[in-house]
Order: structure tokens, then sequence, then C-alpha cells
């Protein structure tokens, strides 16, 4: 139950719906019921069913009779305008009764419908928000189809099950709690013999969806391992197809569809068999009820009932059926829901390891340097930097070699605080990166990776990414001085051309200088490229350097390089091997040196 009020947290404001909605609910139970008790004296009228010169005399019946009022007052028309003008009074009655039921019915079904995509987008809204706010790391270790699984899938099976049950919580109960007066009203006996049976159908009904919540919780999990395979699958096509993996990847998807579309058999059996159970049940009870309610009118001549109010009873009967087995059947649903929820709320608990601090402060200028004091990094315990002090000087080019896995990358990424180092502190100018603003720390600095990273949308909507407000001219500045506007304007609708899914209608070469624009429009004082040019061509590499060269004028620049084009021109070039600076100076210091970095340079100069 905790997780299901969790859930319903999100349709806050609940009142603004709820009020109106139990207010025109309790109208639709007060007129559906009032109708099915007229059914009683209209079949009197219709049949001359006791209605005799005695009760067009009766006494007004107490407060809490209703079918003596009913009966009262259809003795009241009868005696004023004859047994044909009261039938046709009735049967209007019974038309607008309809009417207003079916109106009240209506809006609050659309209340109800308002409030459960209130809490759905509430709910997918803090879900997403939730993971936009995580750290780098968080992504790392989580698999992506399991993450879309629950944003979308999940929450989705929350709202058709979870929220849904807000309608059987106050709707179904007050209809019966009407019903169950309606039946009360005209026998007491009777309606006391016919509930005895209530319980075993309960019982019965509970035995079934038990597992349910169980199987729930692994059809999601199934879900979601499917949808990364399928992931992985679409982002992999060429590799797949390369190695001639085809089938082992239909095998691996199909593998976990069959398991997925297992649980949901069983699922279905369980569930589908609770409607006609409670289908016979109802079906035995109102035999039981005909049985009974034919002794007391046949056998025992009871004075309680008469046979206009009996078909009155058969009906209300027949009708309490229809919320009992709604609320059975928001007990198959709820288990479905509540193991969405449970992982859905599992991605809303978790906490991004990097934040903000308190008093954060947010800077917005850059004057001196960045600085490493002494900062050491591990994942896992295992060390990938080690005491490293460096100093980026403002204005100045410093490149970062060496051997792969040496921590080239993981120095880069502490910067913008994508990962936080275990000790020793990394401060712009004299502020510790830990005690500003991530947002704003991050304004200060461009970033351009080996890895394009664009969106299925315009290439004028990739340079402003980010951006509002920003003008043509601009956008065009940024492609010029990237070496992109050329082969921009050369594509069918220039910059409107819709680039295909990660950019993929356009060349590395054109992707990367498209990326180097968007850099470029930021205008950031610092920036931080990670083997920009690595997987490039040639020709493509030439007009990808020049881009970064126009990119770096009057810039800090940290970059990660291996061509000797990239780095030999660097203001400071630091070398590092198993997480430790082995050596710093400019290029021809570093070659005379005759250590790691000439090493690394013979070796591409004899590739």
């Amino acid at each position: 139950m905790k997780t299901y009020f969790r859930l319903l947290s999100f349709a806050k404001p609940i009142e603004k719906y709820a009020i109106p909605y139990v207010i025109f609910t309790l109208l639709y139970v007060v007129f559906i019921t009032t109708v099915l008790i007229l059914l009683g004296p209209l079949l009197n009228t219709l049949f001359n069913f006791n209605i005799g010169p005695a009760q067009l005399t009766a006494a007004k019946p107490g407060s809490l009779d209703l079918t003596g009022w009913c009966t009262y007052a259809l003795s009241y028309l009868v005696k004023k305008f004859g047994r044909w003008g009261a039938l046709k009074i009735v049967c209007a009655s019974i038309v607008v009764g309809i009417i207003l039921a079916d109106a009240c019915r209506y809006l609050s079904a659309r209340i109800m419908e308002n409030l459960r995509i209130h809490t759905l987008f509430n709910l997918r809204k803090t879900v997403f928000n939730n993971v936009m706010n995580m750290h780098m790391g968080f992504f790392n270790n989580e698999r992506k189809g399991d993450i879309v699984s629950k944003v979308a899938s999940d929450v989705q099976v929350v709202q058709f099950s979870v929220t849904s049950t807000l309608q059987v919580i106050f709707k179904e109960p007050m209809t019966m709690i009407g019903y169950l007066i309606g039946l009360f009203s005209i026998s007491v006996k009777l309606t006391l013999c016919s509930l005895l049976v209530i319980p075993v159908s309960a019982f019965i009904i509970a035995r079934i969806v038990k597992k349910l919540r169980g199987q729930a919780t692994s059809a999601q999990q199934s879900y979601g391992t499917m949808i990364s395979h399928l992931d992985e699958a679409l982002s992999g096509v060429k590799i797949i197809k390369a190695f001639n993996a085809t089938d082992f990847i239909k095998d691996r998807f199909n593998n976990e569809n069959k398991r997925y579309s297992k649980i949901l058999r069983s699922m279905a059996k369980r569930q589908q068999s609770a409607s006609p159970v409670s289908e016979i049940l109802s079906v035995t009870m109102i035999s039981f009820i005909l049985l009974y309610g034919g002794y007391l009118i046949i056998v025992s001549h009871s004075k309680e009932l008469d046979p206009g109010f009996f078909l009155s009873y058969i009906g209300i009967f027949s009708q309490l059926n229809r919320p009992a087995k709604a609320i059975s059947d928001s007990f198959s649903n709820i288990n479905q829901g509540i193991a969405a929820g449970e992982r859905v709320l599992a991605l809303i608990d978790e906490k991004p390891l990097i934040k903000d601090a308190p008093n954060a402060l947010a800077i917005s200028d850059f004057k001196e340097g960045i600085h490493f004091k002494n900062v050491c990094f591990a994942y896992d315990e295992k060390p990938i930097l080690s005491n490293i002090n460096l100093t980026v000087p403002r204005g100045k080019t410093v490149a970062l070699v060496g051997p792969s896995g040496g921590g080239k990358s993981t120095l880069m990424d502490l910067i913008p605080r994508f990962i936080e180092p275990q000790s020793g502190e990394i401060c712009v100018d004299d502020h510790n990166i830990q005690s500003v603003t991530m947002h704003s720390l991050r304004a200060l600095m461009g970033i351009v990776n080996q890895e394009t990273i664009l969106f299925n949308d315009s290439i004028f909507n990739n340079i402003a990414f980010g951006k509002t407000n920003v003008t043509t001219e601009a956008v065009e500045a940024a492609a010029r001085i990237a070496n992109a506007h050329n082969f921009i304007m050369e594509t069918e609708d220039g910059y409107q051309t819709n680039i295909g899914d990660r950019g993929t209608k356009l060349s590395g070469g054109q992707r990367q200088r498209i990326c180097i624009a968007r850099a470029v429009l930021s205008n950031p004082p610092i920036m931080l490229l990670d083997e920009a040019t690595s997987a490039l061509d040639t020709e493509s590499e030439k007009l990808v350097q020049d881009a970064l060269n126009n990119l770096m004028k009057n810039r800090t620049s940290l970059i990660i390089a291996h061509r000797l084009s990239t780095i030999k021109n660097a203001d400071i070039i630091v070398v590092l091997e198993n997480g430790v600076i082995v050596e710093q100076g400019r290029h021809q210091q570093l070659i005379n040196n005759d250590g790691l970095y000439k090493r690394l340079i013979d070796m591409q100069t004899f590739q």
C-alpha cells in the first residue's frame, strides 16, 4: 500500500479532481438507484399488483422507507390522474432519471480521465527529470533499454492500473452502497440471505489473483531486457552484419521475447479467469435469490415483498454485480501496476552522486587558469590517476598524450564534473569546482568528443542546440569558423536539412564540423577536445583540424590527441602513463628529452 499511495501523490492537487468527481458520482448513484426502485411501483401499476382502494388512502411512510415513498407517490398519482396518467408520469420520471444519471456518469468519467492524464504527466516528468539529473556513472552502469522501458512502458502501466483504481475506490463502493440501500428498502430478509454468498466470491477471486504481482514484476524486467536488446541491435547493425552475427542477435532477442510472452500468457490466464468465475458466481447468486424470493411470495405469502418490487429487486441485484466485478478486476490489475510502479519509483529514488553544494557559487568569468592539486581518481578501487599536479594557463593550449588507458579522458572528465576525484582538488581560477554550480561551470566550457553526438533534427537546430533566440547570422558565422558552411549550403535544404538519426546522412568529417560549430556558437573561454580528429580520413582531418585551430584561437584549450599534426603546436604537452604525469613541456623539448613522448612520436612516424 505504501507504493500505491506514493504513486497517488503524483495526482496532487487531487482535491481539484476528487471533490467534483465524488459529487457527480453520488448524484449518479442517487438517480440510478431511484430509477431502479421506481420499476417496482411501475410494474405494480402496469399489471395491477396490489394497487387497490386501501393503498390509495395509505398514510405517509417513514423518512427512510424508500419503497414506501414510491408506493405512496404512485398512489397519489393514481388517485389524481388515474392509472394510465400515473403510468405516463412514472415512465417520464424514469427517462429523466436515466438522462440525469448518465449525464453525471459522463461528467465523473471526464474528471477521472483528466486526473489520470494529470497523474501520468507528473509521474513521467519526474522520472525523466531525475534521469537527466543523474551523474554520468549512472548511465555507464544501467542498460539504456531498461531506462527507456521504465520511462515509457512502466509509467503507462501505472496510468492504466494504479490510477484507474481511483475510479473503483470512489465510484464502485458508492454505487454498491446505493444499490444495497435500495435492496434493504425492498426486503431486509432477502438481502441478508443473499449477502452471505459474497464472502465466498471474494475468497475465490483473491486466490486467483494472488500470484499476479510477482509475475508482473518478472514481465516488466523481461520487457526492459528485450528493449535493451532491440536498442543494441539497432545501434550496432553495421557491426552485427559485418561479423555475420545476425542469427545470434535474432536468437537473443527472440529468446527474451519468448520468455516475456510466456509470462504474459500466464498472467492473462489468471486475469481472464477472474471474469468468468465472477460471472458464474453472480448467476448462481441471482438464481438463489429467485428461488428464495419466489418462496416468500408463492409459499409463505410474505407481506414484505410483492411481485412488482421483487422484479425491481432482481434488477437492482443484477446491477450490483457490475461494481463488484469492477472491484475484483481492479485487484487483478493493481498488482501489475504496483510492480511497474516499484520499478518507476526505484528510478525516481536514485540520487545523483554528483550535485551542487548547498551554498555553491555561480561563476561567470575565467581569468587565470585551471589548477589540478594532488588529484587522485579510481574506478572501483582501481587507481586511474595518482597525485596529478597540473596547471592549464588561460589562453594556452595544453595537449594530453600517452598510451591508451593512461587516464587522459578521465582527467578531462574531471573538469566539467562528469566524475569526482577521490582526493585533491581542481580549481578554476581560485574557485574549487566543487564549490561552484555545475551549470555555471559547464557554461564556461565547450566540448568536442571523438564520438559525434548529433540529433535527428535540422543542421540549424543541431548547431543552436540548447539555445533560444539564436539568429541565422550567428549560426552561419559559427559554421564558417568550423569550415562547415560550404557543405551545408550544398545540402538539399541548407541549414534546414534534416541530418537523420545521429547524423547518419552526413560523413564523419561533416558531423564533426557540425559539433565544432555548435561549440563555436557557445563561445566558451575553455575548450575540451577529446580526440576530435582520430576517426577521420586525411582530407577530413585537415578540414576539421583547421576548424579546431579557428576554434582554439584566444581560448584556453585542453586537447587529447595521438596525431602529431594536432599536438605539435600545443603550448604545453603533458605525457600521462598509468595515471601519472611522466613528462611535460613543448614538442621539441620533449623530443630532446628522448623519453616516452619521443617513443610515441617515433612509433607514429614509422607507421
